[in-house]
């Protein structure tokens, strides 16, 4: 089964067909971790979701694997215990889309962390995590600490404790499941919006649908619906007629993105911020990012903004830690917000309150799984199949996803990849692909790259460079891409770390897509427009 929007007529005839053992409603990693643990385990599943995938909070992320060593200090030891096991193991299934990232953490006189409760909050994350040695928490002096980063603040600094974390691309990494589980046989379509639950006797039997690029409306039939719609969970449950005293709280987090030669990072920086936050400061790509902040939200849930004040407030944090750099908004290259859709309880603030996953399970039979993290999302997925299971009173076949590598990973795990990369470099050598392009489709496409390389060597002599017209053809022919932004902002990650060749490409990719998907004019208007709106959000924070 392909995944290419140029065969969606064809999906869409299935869909409405044939009848799947599970429907998933959300193409967020949540989403693409039930469809692939559902479909290893022998059901058959079907995938929808009205943006394109990962367009909520699946693209929006701080981008890290991380084990939640903060979660320690609110005595969550059973969330440390079980996602800091999972880095490893979504680090072993795709080492091309994750790599560990040291860490460090630096310690102030009066700062929320000390020299000793770091010290023994870093052994007891090693041993909850159950960390391998070489990549067990050390911890520095104050020189050491400012040789590893000049940049810090001097000023009472008592040391710093220095630990792995896991760096990765949260809307990649998303593909590369939904990718391995369409490859198993899953169907996944985007841009298909749920619009009500379709009942018989009382219980839930499928979904009435609308395809958002065609307006056609048809239904689709499944035994279990399983509701994995990010910050649109409760919105689903309303429409089922089961929303609990539990509801969801948003909550926004932004992103400021830098380039190196503006803010010269060496080292990743977990920190205090002058209110007690703990914000992350992560080199990468040439570019420095800075986040998140943690703020109740409620505007519009598809674009959540970047106003002054979460700038602000970022900007600040970086003058208190990093003082010799005067940054301010001008220096900002790009920036992102997203949302972390959290299980309200009362009387918490945003930044108390539990990022643990809950299943809600109503009398209709919709199963909706809300909170929970990035790193998480392959238990999430094994809970929530075991439920399925049960329901169908289906024989109950263990997860298979704990070995199973990504789509893209099939190169002998995290000690195969050095291996794997050099044999592809020397064959790019040969194709004539210069050496700093080879590194970056190595490390996005992992195993996947032989096929980029032959749209490399098939590019046509256009107005597309080989490099962006490789890209662009695999994303159209090989991951569902839709419009500029899904390959921009989702595809690529370009809007956040190489926003000046999007403005470079953005007139030849908008004309390239619609040749291939024979947009009318009013389309290509349109989509120029949206992407146009997204380059200035990314740059101009609103009041």
């Amino acid at each position: 089964m392909g995944f290419s929007n140029v065969d969606r007529e064809k999906h869409i005839q299935q869909l409405q067909s044939e009848s799947f053992d599970l429907l998933v409603i959300g193409g967020g990693i949540t989403g693409a971790g039930i469809a692939l643990d559902a479909i290893s385990r022998g059901l058959k599943v079907a995938l929808v979701e009205m943006q394109d995938f990962a367009a909520g909070t699946s693209s929006r992320s701080t981008k890290l694997v991380h084990g939640g060593l903060r979660y320690l200090k609110q005595f969550e030891i059973g969330i440390v215990a079980e996602v800091g096991k999972e880095r490893e193991i979504v680090y072993e299934n795709g080492p091309h889309i994750t790599t560990p990232e040291w860490m460090m953490l630096p310690f102030y006189k009066g700062g929320t962390f000390g020299p000793l409760s770091t010290n023994v909050g870093l052994r007891v994350y090693d041993f909850l995590a159950g960390v391998k040695k070489a990549e067990r928490r050390k911890m520095l002096s104050v020189e050491e600490a400012l040789t590893k980063e000049p940049l810090l603040k001097k000023e009472n600094l008592k040391g710093a404790g220095y630990y792995v974390e896991y760096k990765t691309d949260d809307a990649r990494l998303t593909i590369e499941v939904l990718k391995k589980a369409v490859e198993l046989g899953a169907l996944a379509l985007n841009y298909m919006k749920v619009t009500s639950f379709v009942y018989e006797e009382g219980k839930i039997v499928g979904v009435q649908l609308e395809d958002r690029l065609t307006h056609e409306k048809f239904k689709s039939y499944a035994t279990t619906v399983v509701n994995a719609a990010g910050p649109w969970v409760d919105i689903l449950r309303e429409e089922d007629g089961s929303r609990t005293e539990k509801s969801l709280l948003l909550t926004k987090g932004v992103h400021l993105v830098f380039d190196h030669a503006t803010f010269p990072l060496q080292q990743a920086i977990y920190f205090d911020t002058q209110d007690g936050r703990m914000i992350f400061a992560i080199p990468r790509d040439g570019k420095t990012y800075v986040g998140t902040t943690d703020t109740v939200y409620e505007g519009d849930v598809v674009h959540p903004t970047l106003t002054t004040d979460d700038v602000n407030y970022v900007l600040s944090a970086i003058n208190y830690q990093f003082p010799e750099l005067h940054i301010s908004l001008e220096d900002m290259e790009s920036s992102w917000s997203g949302l972390r859709p959290l299980i309200h309880e009362d009387g918490k603030s945003p930044s108390e309150i539990s990022r643990k996953d809950e299943v809600f399970e109503s009398e209709s039979g919709l199963l909706s799984i809300a909170g929970g993290k990035l790193t998480g999302y392959r238990k999430m997925a094994e809970q929530i199949v075991d439920r399925v299971l049960s329901i169908q009173q289906k024989e109950a076949v263990r997860t298979q996803t704990k070995h199973l590598p990504l789509s893209g990973g099939d190169v002998g795990g995290s000690k195969g990849f050095p291996y794997f990369k050099k044999q592809k470099m020397e064959q790019a050598r040969e194709l004539g692909i210069p050496e700093k392009e080879a590194e970056l489709l190595i490390r996005r496409y992992g195993s996947n790259v032989q096929n980029v390389f032959k749209y490399y060597q098939e590019a046509p002599t256009h107005s597309l460079d080989p490099f962006t017209s490789a890209v662009l053809s695999y994303a159209i022919h090989e991951e569902m891409i839709v419009t500029p932004a899904d390959f921009f902002v989702r595809r690529t990650g370009a809007l956040f770390f190489h926003i000046d060749w999007v403005r470079a490409k953005k007139e030849a990719v908008l004309h390239y897509l619609s040749d291939t998907f024979s947009w009318s004019p009013e389309q290509l208007a349109f989509y120029k427009d949206e992407l146009e709106l997204l380059l200035e959000q990314a740059v101009e924070p609103v009041e």
